[in-house]
C-alpha cells in the first residue's frame, strides 16, 4: 500500500463541539455514514487488494488496519449492535485505506470520490443519520514526501497551495454533505504530528470553517483526535490506559495473543485496538454521540477554541518506527 494514514497532531487550534442537551425525548441517530482513511476503513482496502492488505495473518482483525474494531465500528455496535460494513460491499462505511482529501490522480477513491460513490449508491441521506468525515494525514504525507511517490502534491506549484487548497476543499465535502442533506456531521482535522506543515494546515482549516454557515437544522460535531492523542501520551490513566510503549510495535514485539497492551502502534502506522477504544470513549463522553433520551439542540453545533496547543498522532511508516505516538 503506497499510502496510509496516521493521524497525528500539531500546534493548531482545536473545536470542540460542545452541544447543549435537550431536555426532550428524541430518537438515537438512526444510521451511520463513514467517509475516510485506513483509521475507519472497515475494509474496503482490503476487498480492493484482493484480501492481500492489510494481511490477516499478521493479526489485522476483520480486514481493519488493526487488532480490533475502529471507532466508527464501536459507535455503530452501540447504536445498531453491529460493526459498520465496508461500501464495496454493500454497506455504507466508504471509507479506504491511503485515501485524501485532494485528488491526485492515484486510483484511491479521495473526498470527492467517495461522496459520489455514496450517491450513486442509492442509499440516499438519512436526516436522522450520522455521517462521519475523517481525512487529513495523507495529505500532510504527500506535502511532507513521506511516501516518495512522484505527483505528491499534483499540479500545486507548492506544499502551501497545496494544503490550503486540501483545507478548502476539505470543508466543500462538509457542505456537500449538508447540501444533500445531511443534518449530523462528525468532523476531524488534520491530524499528523506537530510539525511545521500540518500546523499550517490547521491554521487554513480554521479559517475555512469560521466561513461555514449552517442552518438551524444542521447539528456539526468535532472531536479533536490532537487534543486526545496529547492526553494518551502525557496522562494515559486518565483515559484508562497503562503507560504506552512508543519505542515499538505490536506487531515487533509478537504482541498480538496478549491484546499489544501498553504498545501505542500496532504496526508503525495505525494504533492498537486499545487506544481505538479509549478514544471513542472520549469521543462519545465529549460529544454523547450514542445517547438514546437526549440529543443536540439543533441550533448549538459548535464552539470553536483557538491556539490550543496539542501533541499528537505521530506520522510514521511501517519501515521506521519514530518517537512519537499516533492515531492512524
Amino acid at each position: 500500500m503506497n499510502k496510509l494514514l496516521s493521524f497525528a497532531a500539531g500546534t493548531i487550534f482545536a473545536i470542540i463541539a460542545t452541544p447543549a442537551l435537550a431536555d426532550r425525548d428524541a430518537p438515537r441517530f438512526t444510521s451511520l455514514t463513514v467517509f475516510g482513511d485506513s483509521l475507519v476503513d472497515a475494509g474496503n482496502f482490503y476487498v480492493a487488494s484482493d484480501g492481500t492488505d492489510p494481511d490477516p495473518a499478521l493479526g489485522y482483525f476483520q480486514n481493519r488496519f488493526t487488532n480490533g474494531y475502529d471507532y466508527p465500528d464501536l459507535l455503530s455496535l452501540d447504536l445498531f449492535g453491529v460493526p459498520t460494513k465496508p461500501s464495496l460491499l454493500g454497506g455504507s462505511n466508504f471509507a479506504i485505506g491511503g485515501a485524501r482529501i485532494i485528488d491526485t490522480g492515484d486510483a484511491i477513491p479521495d473526498l470527492e470520490g467517495q461522496l459520489d460513490a455514496f450517491q450513486l449508491s442509492g442509499q440516499g441521506i438519512d436526516p436522522n443519520g450520522l455521517y462521519i468525515l475523517n481525512f487529513g494525514g495523507n495529505d500532510v504525507f504527500g506535502a511532507e514526501g513521506v511516501f516518495g511517490e512522484d505527483g505528491a502534491i499534483g499540479n500545486y506549484a507548492d506544499t502551501s497551495s497545496y494544503l490550503k487548497a486540501a483545507a478548502g476543499q476539505y470543508v466543500s465535502g462538509l457542505n456537500a454533505l449538508v447540501g444533500l442533506g445531511a443534518r449530523n456531521i462528525l468532523f476531524t482535522d488534520f491530524p499528523q504530528a506537530g510539525d511545521p506543515l500540518t500546523n499550517e494546515a490547521n491554521g487554513y482549516l480554521s479559517t475555512a470553517l469560521s466561513d461555514v454557515t449552517l442552518n438551524p437544522h444542521t447539528s456539526l460535531f468535532f472531536y479533536s483526535l490532537n487534543n486526545f492523542n496529547q492526553r494518551v501520551l502525557q496522562n494515559p490513566a486518565s483515559l484508562g490506559l497503562p503507560p504506552q510503549r512508543i519505542d515499538t510495535t505490536c506487531i515487533a514485539e509478537s504482541a498480538q495473543s496478549t491484546g499489544c497492551t501498553g504498545i501505542f502502534s500496532f504496526d508503525g502506522v495505525h494504533p492498537t485496538a486499545a487506544i481505538q477504544l479509549a478514544g471513542y470513549r472520549d469521543m462519545d463522553q465529549q460529544l454523547g454521540l450514542s445517547a438514546v433520551t437526549a440529543v443536540p439542540e439543533t441550533a448549538t453545533w459548535v464552539t470553536m477554541i483557538l491556539g490550543m496547543g496539542a501533541i499528537g498522532f505521530a506520522a510514521r511508516r511501517r519501515q521506521k518506527v519514530r518517537t512519537t505516538g499516533e492515531f492512524a
